[in-house]
């Protein structure tokens, strides 16, 4: 069955509806295409037992790891995309993120694009998704025009202590920019938002931000249950002509002048590589050989900070984070990353993640008195590090790096902690099967020998394609990639517009 649009996104996540409203008022006929359907509200929406131990919402997709095993990367399948279940952390990359810098295991190569050459951008992202913040409170935060349309989300008073007890050790917290309104939030239910699925306007993710704005405009529509097999080009191979989908069992084929690639960093990398054709045998827009290289996925650590004596009342709890040793730490010599805190961890969430089978009592217990925190440091881009197709499965060859700076990062946090009143520390260092902020697999640069795409998010080879996901991103920087990819991608919008 064949279909006609002007433009065609694949994707409904952060990037392909930023994407979505950025074009949206052109009146061109833009048409979604999202594997997924609508995520609809129930009782298990913000039923800890059902998302953490039942997994209700987890995929059964696997992908393989190249020693041979297959794993559960985590990804989800809506109308939404992976935000549906995200923190809402809207973090911009700091200044010094853009520029080449060393780290402890290597350097960082910076990005062809300066912070203020996307700062409007991030403005942009930051409205749309109605963030809350402050621009005074984190050193380390950059030059913003001007302040966040809404203050921060209050901390509760368990927090607020912990807030103070870190100032008087000589930490600087700093309220998180968070993408929550959270008097909407807590009306459905008194849980915390992080990993929780956002069924209303409480957490405004992908769906709830950009896609709802897009959706106001009749030029606009998204075909659910639409699962991207391939893209198909003229002989020439400089446009795409088709996306070749199957729905309900039925192969589609939709043309249109311009398509968009925005399924994730690793989504995206692998349909391109489906794609190749004569014109492009190695995978659509390959010429560089750097689809599907270069992956990054932070080095990333939970915490739990437990004061026997002084229990945690909060509900939500994610309100703060530090990043006193984000940029060149004091110590080492070299910027280490970012602490925040996680949502609330409930006895239940703790009993689903115990590296051990615990009882329900004792988990509520211990949960009871702990804070959980969440350390990131940067991934550094490999080309050795990458995502590639064998026989149609996904295979990941993730090369982990700065990892000593990592662990740095959690050594200081330690001290911090126990210095702050909090004896029990605990850790659990996430493994190089978790694809939580997977990126770069396409990256942007000005040189076709070295990149994918071009500044505007532009493939250097196809005329008429674009990636609009955290697979363009050249560094992984320490924070959550989030408002960065909403940022691109309302970019490149503004491009493809300017075009006509």
């Amino acid at each position: 069955m064949a279909q006609t649009a002007d433009i065609v996104i694949i994707g409904s996540g952060i990037g392909g509806a930023s994407l979505a409203y950025s074009l949206a008022s052109s009146g061109r006929r833009i048409v979604i295409l999202e594997r997924g359907g609508y995520l609809k509200d129930s009782p298990e929406a913000r039923d800890d037992v059902a998302i953490f131990q039942k997994g209700f919402y987890r995929s059964s997709e696997e992908w393989l790891g190249t020693d041979g095993e297959s794993f559960l990367p985590g990804n989800y399948y809506y109308v939404g995309g992976n935000s549906k279940f995200y923190g809402a952390v809207m973090y911009r990359y700091r200044a010094q993120d853009f520029l080449p810098r060393p780290h402890m295991d290597g350097a960082s190569p910076g990005w062809p694009l300066s912070y203020e050459e996307l700062a409007p951008w991030y403005d942009a992202a930051e409205t749309v998704f109605q963030v809350r913040g402050s621009t005074q409170q984190d050193a380390t935060e950059p030059f913003h025009a001007k302040p966040y349309d809404f203050p921060p989300v209050p901390d509760e008073p368990a927090i607020a202590s912990v807030r103070k007890k870190l100032e008087k050790v000589g930490i600087h917290p700093s309220s998180l920019p968070l993408a929550v309104d959270i008097d909407a939030w807590l009306k459905r239910a008194k849980t915390g938002w992080d990993a929780f699925p956002g069924t209303d306007a409480g957490k405004i993710d992908a769906e709830a931000g950009p896609l709802a704005q897009a959706l106001k405009n009749p030029n606009v529509t998204v075909i659910t249950g639409a699962s991207v097999s391939r893209l198909e080009t003229d002989e020439s191979g400089r446009r795409v002509t088709a996306a070749v989908y199957v729905k309900d069992g039925v192969e589609h084929r939709i043309s249109a002048d311009l398509f968009a690639v925005a399924a994730g960093a690793v989504q995206s990398a692998a349909l391109m590589l489906r794609s190749a054709n004569k014109a492009h045998p190695t995978g659509l827009g390959n010429s560089s050989d750097q689809l599907g290289r270069n992956f990054m996925n932070h080095n990333t650590t939970a915490m739990l900070t437990i004061n026997p004596f002084s229990p945690n009342t909060s509900v939500y709890q994610k309100t703060i984070a530090f990043n006193d040793f984000y940029n060149e730490d004091n110590e080492f010599g070299f910027p280490l990353g970012n602490v925040q805190l996680l949502g609330h961890i409930t006895g239940n969430i703790l009993k689903a993640n115990f590296p051990v089978p615990a009882p329900a009592w004792f988990t509520r217990l211990l949960a009871r008195y702990a804070y959980g925190w969440f350390l990131t440091s940067e991934d550094l881009p490999s080309p050795e590090s990458r995502v590639m197709v064998r026989d149609d499965h996904i295979v990941m060859h993730w090369v982990r790096t700065n990892m000593r700076a990592h662990e740095a990062l959690i050594s200081k946090t330690r001290a911090v902690m126990r210095k702050a009143g909090f004896p029990i520390v605990l850790t659990h260092t996430f493994g190089r099967k978790t694809t939580s902020h997977q990126c770069g697999t396409a990256r942007l640069g000005n040189d076709p020998r070295t990149s994918v795409v071009n500044l505007d998010c532009r493939s250097h080879d196809v005329e008429n394609l674009y990636v609009t996901d955290a697979s363009v991103l050249p560094t992984s920087a320490a924070v959550n990639p989030a408002l960065t990819i909403s940022a691109l991608a309302i970019k490149a919008g503004a491009s493809i517009s300017r075009q006509g």
